[in-house]
């Protein structure tokens, strides 16, 4: 009986010790610039470079053959699914702000807003 016992809490072990191991743990990975909604809205034609790099951090990249041109790349995933990815690119002219493309852009101001003087 005890023998029978011991077997089957072996068993038992054995099961719920495997049963751990099939489980990956697949961390989140985030790499690239932190960029949001909030902060690509406080973004104006016109700006230097200054105040750019202010409110969204030095970019990712600083293309050497185009000085003109600042990217800011940010992506989440966890396990295989891609969760989040924003792409912004910043063009600058005489270190003005003269164009931006990309994933996120600045939301328009509303007339609400530009009425309410």
């Amino acid at each position: 009986m005890i023998k029978r016992f011991v077997g089957l809490a072996g068993s038992l072990l054995l099961v719920l010790l495997l049963g751990g191991c099939l489980r990956i743990y697949t961390p989140e990975v985030q790499q690239g610039n932190v960029v949001t909604q909030e902060m690509v809205d406080q973004i104006k034609i016109g700006m230097t470079r200054r105040q750019i790099r202010f409110i969204l951090g030095t970019p990712l990249v600083e293309d050497l053959f185009h000085k003109n041109r600042w990217d800011y790349y940010f992506f989440r995933k966890r396990g295989k699914k891609a969760m989040e990815r924003r792409e912004l690119s910043l063009f600058f002219e005489n270190d003005k702000l003269v164009k931006i493309s990309g994933d996120v852009k600045p939301k328009a101001p509303d007339a609400t807003t530009k009425n309410s003087r």
